[in-house]
């Protein structure tokens, strides 16, 4: 169904308006506009109109999954890896296109015959500002559609995914000046974008390489800098482009992606009702010295990294009559951090740049208690900055750099603040007895949902 494009765009105008408003901003104050989004959400809309011609499917939507099987029947994942950097997974948009294809001809036709157009949400974001139909190398990198090293769209990509050319924008570098807004905006540069966590590592200026970031919300993201050359994963990471300034090479990250961490805690709240609101959760955490032999893997919909295991389901595992809600909710912020940390020893394994320091930002870390176990199971300082909506930071950063607002990154470094930081201080005897439950507690999360045709439990 097409949907109201007008009507959305004057949703976003308002918005825009009572932004400025709050702040006591105008029009002429603004020296440029950044733009961070969903990476892997999906849209189509009219050429003509600029109306979705559907809805946006989400990043989290599962619906490819059969999909999925029959493209790794095709070409396995080593050779999506070689091409985009990334595994076959429902994750990705450009599964979600293919879908999207399968499921209605018509709206095939109409991509084949250049009729709709296609983009992650920054993309749609930039064509109702300036006209013009551009996504960043970021968020390209999410689609399985771009090479990474040619940082253009892939033609034997395109053919096993079944997307035509046509439908797709220009990849630009993340900073950039991309033309000037219409509307509320009316006049002002739109000279950044980034996905989101790639916002949130340049937001946190990891510059460098060897230079980490982790965002705590619904899922969580974590980030590590490797420079100019892209590090190919073997053991589940993404590889992915970090950032591009300008005509400046593009600089590459390895990524952790995990599903669900501040949606487990939504979880105990809305399905089990042991709190009342996400604050509670660490007050129940705190109320216990340990997770009285409990475990939880919030499997809700497979595990993603390092594991890619869409056949995985949660559990929680060691359950006695000992264990109270309190321990339950320990267990849940423990889910989190053990999430990172197996993505961590991964990192360190694949880059040889041996993680020092992890700077953290999201809603999450309003966590204190949770931030003291990140370090602890990782053994290594955890850090939160000042301004822990790095997203947003690191938009306007990029759309800074791009109109001469900051003149270079060292500027954005002396920018950034600690606000405290968290030293490990768990003996190393414990971190390993309980590293050790928590893999047989991952690996008890495994096959129960079970392949078309095969026995098991749906």
């Amino acid at each position: 169904m097409e949907h109201d494009a007008a009507e959305i765009w004057h949703q976003v105008q308002a918005v825009t308006r009572g932004a400025l408003d709050r702040a006591g901003l105008s029009r002429a104050d603004l020296a440029a506009v950044g733009i961070t989004n969903q990476r892997e959400t999906t849209l189509l809309w009219d050429t003509e109109t600029g109306e979705p011609v559907g809805d946006a499917i989400v990043w989290q939507d599962t619906r490819t999954d059969q999909l999925i099987r029959q493209l790794a029947t095709e070409h396995d994942n080593d050779w999506w890896r070689e091409r985009c950097g990334l595994p076959l997974a429902t994750y990705f948009a450009g599964p979600k296109l293919r879908w999207l294809f399968e499921r209605d001809p018509e709206l095939a036709r109409r991509a084949e015959a250049g009729e709709v157009r296609f983009g992650t949400i920054d993309a749609w974001l930039i064509w109702q500002l300036t006209g013009r139909h551009v996504t960043d190398v970021t968020n390209a990198s999410r689609t399985m559609l771009m090479n990474l090293s040619t940082l253009d769209w892939d033609d034997e990509l395109l053919s096993a995914m079944g997307v035509p050319r046509a439908i797709l924008p220009r990849i630009v570098p993340s900073s950039q000046v991309y033309g000037e807004a219409a509307g509320t905006l009316g006049g002002v540069p739109v000279a950044g974008a980034l996905g989101d966590q790639q916002a949130a590592l340049f937001g946190q200026t990891c510059f460098a390489p060897g230079e980490a970031k982790c965002t705590y919300g619904t899922g969580s993201f974590l980030l590590l800098n490797t420079g100019t050359t892209p590090v190919t994963s073997e053991h589940g990471l993404l590889t992915t482009v970090g950032y591009q300034i300008g005509e400046q090479p593009p600089v590459y990250a390895l990524e952790g992606s995990i599903a669900v961490t501040g949606a487990l805690v939504q979880w105990l709240r809305d399905n089990l009702g042991i709190i009342d609101t996400a604050a509670q959760v660490n007050e129940l955490a705190a109320s216990v010295e340990d997770n009285g032999g409990c475990y939880v893997v919030p499997a809700f919909s497979g595990l993603f990294a390092p594991h890619w295991r869409p056949d995985a389901r949660g559990v929680i595992v060691g359950l006695t009559s000992y264990v109270t809600k309190s321990h339950l909710a320990r267990a849940a912020l423990e889910a989190t951090a053990w999430q990172v940390a197996d993505i961590v020893e991964v990192m360190n394994r694949e880059s040889d740049l041996d993680l020092t320091l992890l700077k953290v930002d999201g809603g999450m870390t309003a966590s204190e208690l949770l931030l003291q176990i990140q370090a602890d199971l990782l053994d290594a300082p955890v850090v939160r900055p000042t301004v822990t909506e790095t997203t947003c930071l690191g938009a306007a950063y990029a759309a800074g750099l791009a109109v001469g607002f900051w003149p270079d990154l060292a500027a954005l470094r002396e920018n950034w603040r600690v606000d405290r930081r968290w030293e490990p201080r768990m003996p190393a005897e414990r971190r390993d007895a309980e590293r050790r439950r928590w893999r047989q507690a991952v690996s008890r999360s495994l096959d129960w949902h079970a392949d078309p045709g095969r026995p098991g439990v749906a």
